[in-house]
């Protein structure tokens, strides 16, 4: 194994914190990484350093964020309204994926990853992240999975009563955890928003994802009652470590 792969990832707990706020965050840990890799190729092998890796995990205030691969129309209420009646705010930002929502109650992650420590393979890093989530949901049993298909057929993320077979099925298919991610150099940012108390009435103001013909739902909807969140955190990244074969390291962030 090369001596500067490192597996070891710094797992942060910011809490709620404002959607900027965490952006920025994100932003500078990225360009941390990606200025150590350049760093890297054009220093001397003794001189050469592993290059770091973050969780972050946080629940936002509500805000409505928009990805490179959107559509306007899906914001179903003007950005002044969203702020003087439901106390939301929207971001365009750099990611992929369509329209979606952030707010109190939800699990949001953001892994800030040098694949090259991994592998470098983005679709293997989509359906991992997934799967992390697939195995949290059945810790609580719930059978979550995949809609899969051809090109755009394929709804990312993760999904309850997804089956193609209607017979498998309690219900219609609900999305129940959304992600979007954006990489550079084999960095990657942004990632995964998993509903576990989250206020599903915000969903009204969006076409969720840009997908009109099926729900959403949370943990807490689905059994009936509320789930700490640093609970899930702790199974999601208990799942991560194992499919990405990763020593966590937890810090703790006082803002």
């Amino acid at each position: 194994m090369n001596s500067r792969v490192n597996k070891q990832v710094e797992v942060r707990q910011l809490g709620l914190i404002g959607y900027q706020a965490a952006w920025d965050e994100q932003e500078r840990l990225f360009a941390e990484i990606v200025d150590a890799k350049l760093a890297n190729r054009t220093s001397p092998d003794e001189a050469q350093r592993p290059t770091p890796n973050y969780l972050l995990f946080c629940e936002h205030p509500h805000v409505y964020t928009l990805g490179t691969s959107g559509h306007k129309d899906n914001l179903l209420v003007d950005e002044e309204r969203l702020a003087s009646e439901f106390g939301a705010t929207f971001f365009k930002i750099r990611r992929g994926g369509d329209i979606t929502y952030h707010g109190p109650g939800q699990l949001v992650g953001y892994p800030i990853l040098d694949l090259d420590n991994f592998f470098t393979d983005i679709h293997r890093y989509m359906r991992l992240l997934e799967e992390s989530i697939i195995l949290t949901l059945a810790d609580y049993g719930l059978r979550a999975g995949r809609i899969d298909g051809p090109g755009q057929e394929r709804l990312t993320g993760v999904w309850l009563d997804y089956d193609s077979d209607p017979a498998r099925n309690a219900g219609p298919p609900r999305k129940i955890c959304a992600m979007g991610v954006k990489a550079s150099r084999w960095v990657t940012m942004h990632g995964f928003a998993l509903n576990v108390n989250t206020d599903l009435s915000y969903f009204n103001h969006i076409v969720p994802c840009g997908i009109t013909d099926k729900a959403v739902t949370s943990l807490a909807a689905e059994l009936g009652r509320e789930v700490a969140l640093d609970e899930v955190a702790d199974r999601v990244q208990h799942h991560m470590a194992e499919l990405f074969d990763m020593e966590l390291v937890e810090k703790i962030e006082h803002r």
